[in-house]
C-alpha cells in the first residue's frame, strides 16, 4: 500500500531540463523541492529518485535537510543534457536498499588539531580551527593561524581525506609526499589561499582569524556542504561578523562560497600569489579571475568565478611581507551576502595542462552559472 501511495504521488511528474547553451552540460546540480514537484506536504523527498524518461537509467540522487529541522528540503540530481536541447526525466519511488557512494565528503578533523576538510572526486580543501589558532598564538609547535583556504592536490577519483589523515596520525606516511594519490604541497600561511576573504580599508587588507565553529549539513554522492563561523573581527574600527556556507558538488573543481557578513559594504576574495612567479588573468565581463603558477615539479591554476555583475574590479596586491601578496576580486555585499565559486586545477590531477586550459574552464563555468539549466515540471 505504501509503495502504491508513492506511485500515486509520483505519477505524471515529468521533469524537463532545458539547456539554452550551445555546449553539452553535465556535473551541474538541479535542486527540486516538494513545492516544485507539486508533492503533498506529508510526502518525503527521500522516498523518490529520478529516472531518464526514455530509458530505465536511474540517476544518483541526494536529499538535503538544509535548515536542520529533520525534514528533507531539496532533492538533488545531475542530468546530462546535450547542447541547445532538452531532456525529460520522471520522478519514481526510490529503493531504500540501493547503496550510495559518498563521493562528496566533509568533516571536522579533531585528530589533526581541528581542521575542517572537504572533497569531491576532483579536488580537496581544508580550513583551520580555533585550537590551531591558539597554538600559533601561544607559539606552540604545529599551530596554524590563518583564515586562508588550503588546497589538497588529489589525482584520484576516490576519497582521500580519511586515508591521508589516518596515515599521518598513525605514522605510516605523510600527505606532504605524493605516493600516487596526490599531496599537500600548497602553502597558505597568512595568504588568502584559495578564495579566503579580506576587507580593504584605506588600502590595507584585514581578515579574520581561524574559524571558531563548524556545522556539517550534508555529505553524499552529489554534494557536501557545511558552515564555518568566525569570531567577530576588526577592520580598522569596523566590527565584522562573518560566516561561510560552503558547498562542493560532484565533478566540480570549484567550491561555492556563500559569505554572510556585516560591518562592510564590500569584500575582497583572494588568491595567493605565493612568490609572484605565476601569471594573473582577470575578466570583468565574464566575472572570473585566475592565477597560474609553477608548483614544485608541476603547475597549478587557482580561480574565482562570481555571478554576473558581482565581481566589480580586481586588485593585484604585491608586497614584500611574507604570504601577503594576493590577487583580489572586489565584490559588493548585498543583503549581507556575497556568493562566488573558488577552486583549483592541478596539472598532475586534472585535464588542465596549460594556463589556457584552466582559463577556458573558468570562462565556461561562468557562462553556465549565469545561464543555469531551466527546470520545468509537468504535474
Amino acid at each position: 500500500m505504501l509503495a502504491g501511495s508513492f506511485a500515486i504521488h509520483a505519477q505524471n511528474k515529468t521533469i524537463t531540463i532545458i539547456n539554452s547553451l550551445p555546449v553539452d552540460r553535465e556535473y551541474e546540480t538541479v535542486e527540486l523541492t516538494k513545492k516544485t514537484l507539486g508533492l503533498a506536504a506529508k510526502a518525503k523527498l527521500e522516498d523518490y529518485t529520478i529516472k531518464e524518461a526514455n530509458s530505465n537509467l536511474l540517476l544518483d540522487t541526494q536529499t538535503v535537510d538544509e535548515n536542520n529541522d529533520g525534514v528533507m528540503d531539496v532533492l538533488l540530481f545531475q542530468p546530462k543534457v546535450s547542447a541547445s536541447s532538452r531532456k525529460e526525466f520522471t520522478l519514481v519511488p526510490a529503493n531504500p536498499s540501493t547503496p550510495k557512494n559518498i563521493n562528496c565528503y566533509s568533516r571536522f578533523v579533531p585528530e589533526r588539531i581541528d581542521d575542517y576538510a572537504w572533497e569531491n572526486n576532483k579536488v580537496a580543501f581544508r580550513a583551520y580551527g580555533p585550537v590551531a589558532q591558539k597554538m600559533a598564538e601561544d607559539k606552540v609547535a604545529g599551530g596554524t593561524l590563518t583564515s586562508g583556504i588550503d588546497a589538497w592536490l588529489k589525482r584520484v577519483e576516490y576519497p582521500i581525506i580519511n586515508k591521508w589523515y589516518e596515515k599521518a596520525t598513525n605514522g605510516t606516511g605523510s600527505y606532504h609526499k605524493d605516493t600516487g594519490e596526490g599531496l599537500d604541497n600548497f602553502n597558505v600561511g597568512d595568504s588568502r589561499g584559495v578564495g579566503g576573504i579580506a576587507v580593504s580599508v584605506g588600502g590595507k587588507y584585514y581578515f579574520s582569524k581561524n574559524f571558531s565553529s563548524w556545522k556539517t549539513i550534508t555529505t553524499g554522492p552529489i554534494r557536501t556542504s557545511f558552515i564555518l563561523t568566525y569570531a567577530d573581527w576588526n577592520a580598522k574600527g569596523n566590527k565584522i561578523t562573518e560566516s561561510k556556507l560552503i558547498s562542493l558538488d560532484y565533478g566540480s573543481y570549484l567550491s561555492r562560497f556563500e559569505i554572510s557578513i556585516s560591518g562592510t559594504k564590500t569584500i575582497a576574495a583572494g588568491l595567493t600569489l605565493h612568490n609572484n612567479k605565476g601569471i594573473t588573468s582577470t575578466n570583468n565581463k565574464e566575472g572570473w579571475m585566475s592565477y597560474w603558477e609553477p608548483l614544485d615539479d608541476s603547475e597549478i591554476g587557482l580561480g574565482i568565478v562570481a555571478p554576473k555583475g558581482t565581481l566589480e574590479s580586481f586588485t593585484k596586491y604585491v608586497t614584500k611581507d611574507k604570504d601577503l601578496s594576493n590577487l583580489y576580486g572586489n565584490m559588493v555585499v548585498k543583503d549581507k551576502k556575497v556568493v562566488y565559486y573558488t577552486g583549483f586545477g592541478w596539472k598532475k590531477g586534472s585535464p588542465f595542462q596549460t594556463q589556457q586550459d584552466w582559463e577556458t574552464y573558468l570562462s565556461s563555468f561562468a557562462k553556465k552559472i549565469n545561464n543555469p539549466l531551466i527546470v520545468k515540471v509537468k504535474r
